[in-house]
């Protein structure tokens, strides 16, 4: 403990003040400082994760820490920006082990240092549990060329990167609901996502709407359709899967819905016209990120069709995760 310091503050002191960064002031007064590059907007984006709700209670701690901070880092590549800087705020319960908090701590210095950012304050608050976790994300991007979720159009086609499904087979993995892949894969995709900050960048000028799916392939789509005012049809065949979730698909073809609207890709979805095809593909194989168009928007009242393999409607009892 830090000589002389409350035990909040020696906490703070210990496992958050190396994350700390020039304007965070040390985190010694009541706010921060951040001067933004000359010419940017800030972006701002927040999310909160519960334990139980968002991870489960004995994930590895330093995953958690990562997983909080991707999950922001995927709101801002969903706007084509790029992070600057994050607040933290974290409910703990007394007597939460020393160990949890440092491994919480190296799990968020190991993505600062891969994403370039710093923790610019936040709070710590006691709690009787669960672990309830918040974070504040500041990103900044070129006036007037932020992704937005407006914009997409009948004729524009639907465009998704990585592979879909993997996060909710992984949950699934780690509740013992399905076998695991030898690789650990899924379970990981579940832990660990994959903010696709270089894709977002490079779709800037090319995707005319965009957002990255957390709550579900099927229901995210829906609001891209309700923010452009238009119907949208995908193609299931087209539903990009890693090799891990094509094996378990082959084993039980009823896990396509769950593969279909289950949460935890964070992934981006985009539209696009069929004429930046080209460019799209060059831009994605040169971020390293595979982009798959899977359908397109049509005329109508905002909502999703999945076609399958035979071209008929398939019935999903739901579009995805919701809180309420």
């Amino acid at each position: 403990m830090s000589q002389g310091l409350p035990p909040e503050f020696a906490l703070i002191a210990r496992h958050f003040l190396p994350l700390a960064g020039p304007g965070a002031l040390g985190l010694g007064d009541d706010a921060a400082l951040l001067d933004p590059p000359p010419g940017r907007q800030i972006v701002i984006a927040a999310d909160a994760m519960v334990a139980g709700v968002h991870f489960l209670p004995d994930d590895p701690p330093e995953t958690i820490g990562r997983k909080l901070l991707r999950c922001n880092l995927s709101d801002l590549a969903a706007m084509g920006a790029a992070p600057l800087a994050y607040l933290l705020t974290a409910s703990l319960p007394r007597g939460l082990p020393a160990d949890w908090i440092e491994r919480f701590s190296a799990g968020l210095a190991a993505d600062q240092a891969e994403f370039g950012l710093q923790v610019l304050g936040g709070d710590t608050t006691s709690t009787p549990g669960p672990i309830t976790l918040s974070l504040t994300i500041l990103g900044q991007v070129v006036p007037g060329q932020a992704l937005r979720r407006v914009g997409a159009m009948p004729g524009q086609d639907v465009w998704v990167s990585g592979s879909i499904g993997d996060g909710t087979l992984g949950l699934a993995v780690l509740q013992g609901e399905l076998p695991a892949d030898d690789a650990g894969f899924l379970a990981e995709r579940y832990r660990l996502p994959r903010p696709r900050l270089g894709l977002g960048q490079a779709l800037v000028g090319l995707a005319m709407a965009a957002m990255d799916v957390s709550d579900g392939l099927v229901q995210d789509l829906g609001h891209l359709c309700r923010a452009g005012g238009c119907a949208a049809e995908i193609r299931a065949a087209d539903v990009p899967l890693s090799a891990a979730a094509r094996a378990l698909l082959a084993a039980d073809s009823a896990l396509l819905p769950r593969i279909l609207t289950g949460g935890d890709d964070y992934e981006l979805l985009f539209a696009a016209p069929p004429e930046a095809a080209a460019e799209i593909a060059a831009r994605a194989a040169a971020q390293g990120v595979a982009a798959t168009r899977i359908g397109r928007f049509l005329a109508g009242e905002p909502a999703v069709t999945v076609l399958d393999h035979a071209n008929r409607t398939l019935p999903l009892a739901r579009g995805g995760w919701s809180h309420f």
